[in-house]
């Protein structure tokens, strides 16, 4: 391109997730740029510049009203847009041929429930904003996997008028919703911004956090969680890594745009990328094992304070004073799977944060994750994710060039 793309970025910069892909799009700008920016700092509801008289060249746009699809169809420029609904997705929809950028809302809802079934909860909840596609896809995946566990899950419905969802009517109306869940319960909240509305909606009504109700949310905006009172448990996603790659690909449209090349006969499917949901990053909102059965409660907190060990199963019972067909037993129908299954589940997840967060090469991961051997590490990971965890560490960090 002879001249420097200005790009539109209609991304909340008041959440982590918009700033975890805007902090990916810069880091690309700066590599392959540089590139101007127009950008409004605040929530989601923003407003497209003139982009003919800007001089802008691409957008990438969440689209919230009528008027920003309007004016970003009407721009006829290269545009990505995030976590579009599926009806907009669909080829006779207005929208239905721009590329998209999507959270693994699926993804986060899962690895919540995992979370909180690894803890022991028998109860669990779902607090979304219930107008966000985003929300109900996180609702959709966590109801799913809590219900493969054997568990029914209660899922709050917010306020129908929008006077009633001001957070000062709503959180009385919330309170004594969380008041009337069977207790001890296991909460997901779509987002680290509705967690802490439940967090003030439990100290409202006297619940206590996470004794009662342990409460997880999304986008693991760390500002966000430390500052929460307790602060606030969250799933990961790999925003910067996102944000990223989306870059490069508008980055691709742009080029092509500018060289005037001319559109297929036949429209291609519109690229999509997925930002990966990562991990739970536990804080003190999920610091608890919430069990009726002692032993089970014990064995449990065992297996979290000593996974990293070449234990297994054998030591797990020795450390209790019964049985270990008794202790099987009650352990899968307390928790829903056995003992080995729980023990790999936490080098798993011990795994994938050590390739993400460290260099330690792959025998030392094993090692540290407490696995027998890197191969071993290999074919869990295969067998769980269907990646081997080299390729796992290279896709999941964010490009360096």
């Amino acid at each position: 391109m002879s001249r420097i793309p200005k790009v539109a970025l209609l991304i909340e910069t008041s959440r982590g997730y918009g700033r975890g892909l805007l902090r990916g799009i810069v880091r690309y700008a700066r590599l392959h740029g540089p590139w101007g920016f127009y950008l409004t700092p605040g929530d989601f509801a923003q407003v497209l510049p003139r982009m003919q008289s800007w001089g802008g060249t691409g957008i990438i746009a969440r689209v919230e009203t009528a008027a920003v699809a309007r004016a970003i169809l009407e721009s006829g420029l290269p545009a990505i847009a995030l976590d579009l609904a599926e009806e907009e997705m669909r080829p006779e929809h207005p929208l239905g041929h721009l590329a998209e950028v999507e959270s693994d809302s699926a993804g986060a809802g899962r690895l919540a429930a995992e979370h909180l079934l690894g803890l022991g909860f028998r109860n669990h909840a779902y607090v979304g904003t219930g107008d966000r596609v985003w929300s109900l896809r996180r609702r959709a995946a966590f109801v799913d996997r809590i219900r493969e566990a054997g568990f029914e899950p209660h899922v709050y419905e917010p306020p129908r008028s929008a006077r009633d969802r001001s957070w000062g009517r709503e959180q009385p109306i919330l309170s004594d919703w969380l008041c009337r869940l069977p207790r001890p319960a296991g909460l997901m909240a779509c987002d680290d911004d509705r967690g802490r509305q439940v967090l003030e909606a439990c100290r409202a009504g006297g619940l206590v956090v996470p004794e009662q109700i342990a409460v997880v949310g999304v986008d693991d905006d760390e500002l966000l969680c430390e500052l929460a009172d307790p602060p606030l448990s969250s799933v990961a996603l790999n925003a910067e890594a996102g944000g990223y790659r989306a870059a490069a690909m508008l980055d691709r449209m742009m080029r092509a745009h500018a060289a005037g090349c001319r559109p297929p006969r036949r429209r291609p499917r519109p690229a999509r990328l997925v930002v990966e949901a990562l991990r739970v990053v536990p804080r003190r909102s999920t610091d608890v094992i919430a069990l009726d059965d002692p032993e089970v409660a014990a064995a449990l907190h065992f297996l979290h304070n000593h996974a990293g060990e070449p234990i297994g199963v054998a030591d797990v019972v020795a450390d209790r004073l019964i049985s270990r067909r008794s202790l099987e037993m009650r352990f899968r129908a307390t928790v829903g799977h056995t003992i080995h299954d729980e023990l790999q589940r936490i080098r798993l997840e011990r795994a994938r944060r050590l390739l993400l967060e460290t260099d330690l090469p792959i025998p030392g991961v094993a090692r540290a994750a407490g696995f027998s051997s890197p191969s071993y590490l290999a074919q869990v990971f295969r067998r769980a994710l269907r990646t081997t965890p080299a390729r796992y560490r290279r896709e999941s960090r964010t490009p360096s060039h």
